[in-house]
């Protein structure tokens, strides 16, 4: 996956066309469909990070989209160029099935988010936003993950609080290549 990922990252950055996938030379997994994320990170810092929560395409396929997506079309960033490819290191992550999470008030929420293994999606009405489990390295805590993932949903940072948002969490494998700063 990686490596096709990484060969995607080139075609997008040189602006070219993706080469057709001949699926039936890959192993049945990613022929298979699957959903992801693909978050490209430059020194350090995000570069891009696109994904998709629900199986549309096979997992080969869909990891050379989302990392066209995350190279072109994040909008918090320029667009990649050729230049920048041999210092972005590529992180895949591969999401399961999203599980509607149950829950009584505030409080029980907490209690049933296990940080640092669930993915999190929450939606309101037509507001919505996920974040990977990756995120909770970066956060002190429940609270303030929720909080976040309130505001990056356009909804107010207590927002979850209220017990009327629609939760799910999913779990995620991840391959990610070595840092090329740190080559």
């Amino acid at each position: 996956m990686l490596q096709l990922s990484r060969q995607a990252l080139q075609h997008a950055a040189g602006r070219q066309p993706l080469p057709p996938l001949d699926l039936s030379t890959l192993p049945a997994r990613l022929q298979q469909p699957g959903a992801s994320f693909v978050t490209l990170t430059m020194d350090g810092q995000l570069r891009g990070c696109i994904g998709t929560l629900e199986p549309r395409l096979p997992l080969a396929e869909d990891v050379r989209q989302q990392t066209t997506a995350a190279a072109l079309y994040d909008p918090r960033f320029p667009p990649v160029s050729p230049e920048e490819v041999p210092h972005i290191s590529i992180e895949i992550s591969v999401l399961s099935p999203l599980r509607p999470l149950i829950y009584q008030g505030a409080k029980d929420l907490l209690s049933k988010l296990q940080p640092g293994v669930d993915g999190v999606l929450i939606s309101d009405g037509l507001r919505r936003a996920t974040f990977l489990p990756q995120v909770w390295e970066k956060t002190p805590d429940a609270e303030t993950f929720l909080a976040m993932l309130c505001q990056k949903a356009g909804l107010a940072p207590d927002h979850w609080k209220r017990g009327d948002l629609r939760v799910f969490t999913y779990r995620v494998e991840s391959f990610e290549e070595e840092d090329p700063a740190k080559s």
